[in-house]
């Protein structure tokens, strides 16, 4: 990597340092200014806060925090003088993107995903058994997985990663098989240029999101290929570039969390859409009844949250009721404001994935997790809406 002088002069502290053990010597010397200024050596420092907790045994936690916070403040300063009209994985941002205000978020977000990326290190560092969800390990997840760990931990805490343990060839044996049904093959071929059409990198991973359906689809035959699932599938790879875990992740996903959403009949998605409208009505009553008035089915507003898991409405942080009912409570003041179906309609299309849930993720997930919701009660709501279709 080709830096100019100073950042040479910066690295060559650091290793200086390092070499003699004077880790408070070296972090000193990295200020925020130096670094705005030197943004080619970013890679680099990123890797040397991975490798000093393994090659320089003593230091002081807050020693690497304060480095960590630094870096995460030039960034920020750098980013918020250089706009960018894409997020971290390809997504162009429309119009009415508010770049001052994801500029006043991100300034102190940046912070907190850097204690939390510290806290996440010393984690996968004790090599805990990440498929025992603990208080802790549920507390650090509701939070949030840093980006890089997210591909390994997410195979880890889903049992994902014991299934291809079990069955390691299988995923690439279904891609051996020369008796693809064409039907799928071509229902598939014509959802691809659908999928995240405003994703820069998602040109280059066509080749592979139809691999991993096509695999999918003929492992699965009681599902085989449902529009939804490539947005699933998509964003799976977006995070993880790995063919083979997104596919383990999909898997996962559609056999165990949304379990008969996709298939023919969609059984469950019709029970869990009637569960979600009686949430509504016991929550947020006035809503549903200004809802009822104009007109719009939930089936309208929701089926494509769902059906999609929010893969391509929401940032990848969500559980599916939580989001749901909390975009509902978090905008109750705006939907009661819509006089007519049609402005409904639009606000739940539209306005509602492009205001501050898209920006401040943090408050939405914090919100999201506050709210009483609890696996009997909706367990007891699906006993109660089974057969239900008048959503």
């Amino acid at each position: 990597m080709k830096t100019n002088g100073n950042s040479e002069i910066i690295l060559t502290h650091i290793d200086l340092c390092i070499c003699i053990g004077g880790l408070c010597e070296a972090i000193t010397a990295i200020n925020v200014s130096a670094l705005q200024s030197n943004y080619k050596t970013w890679p680099l420092l990123y890797q040397l806060l991975l490798i000093i907790p393994h090659k320089c045994k003593k230091f002081r936690w807050s020693l690497l925090v304060k480095l960590f916070l630094n870096l995460a403040t030039a960034i920020m300063l750098y980013t918020s003088s250089t706009p960018n009209d894409v997020d971290e994985y390809g997504f162009k941002r429309n119009e009415q993107f508010d770049y001052k205000s994801y500029e006043l978020f991100m300034s102190s977000y940046l912070k907190t995903l850097a204690k939390r990326r510290i806290k996440w290190e010393r984690i996968l560092q004790e090599n805990i058994d990440l498929t025992t969800i603990t208080a802790k390990l549920k507390r650090y997840i509701r939070k949030g997985i840093p980006g890089p760990y997210r591909p390994n931990v997410w195979m880890q805490i889903s049992g994902a990663y014991k299934l291809q343990q079990r069955s390691p060839g299988l995923y690439n044996s279904l891609l051996r098989e020369t008796n693809h049904e064409k039907e799928i093959s071509d229902s598939i071929s014509i959802d691809l240029p659908r999928t995240f059409p405003d994703n820069i990198f998602f040109d280059s991973k066509k080749e592979r999101l139809y691999n991993i359906l096509v695999a999918y689809a003929h492992h699965n035959r009681e599902v085989g290929y449902c529009q939804g699932l490539n947005y699933i599938a998509g964003l799976l790879l977006l995070v993880t570039d790995d063919e083979e875990k997104s596919f383990w992740l999909l898997k996962h996903m559609i056999e165990n969390i949304a379990p008969q959403y996709h298939t023919k009949n969609m059984a469950n998605l019709l029970r869990d859409m009637a569960v979600f409208k009686e949430l509504i009505i016991r929550r947020i009553p006035a809503v549903n009844k200004h809802i009822e008035k104009l007109g719009l089915p939930y089936a309208v507003i929701a089926s494509k949250w769902f059906i999609c898991i929010f893969a391509e409405v929401l940032p990848a942080e969500t559980i599916i009721f939580r989001a749901a009912l909390n975009m509902f409570l978090t905008h109750k003041t705006a939907i009661l404001a819509c006089d007519d179906i049609g402005a409904l309609a639009n606000f739940f299309r539209e306005t509602l994935i492009h205001d501050d849930i898209v920006t401040n993720c943090h408050t939405f997930l914090q919100s999201m997790f506050n709210l009483r919701l609890k696996r009997n009660e909706l367990e007891g709501l699906r006993k109660i809406c089974v057969g239900r279709n008048n959503t």
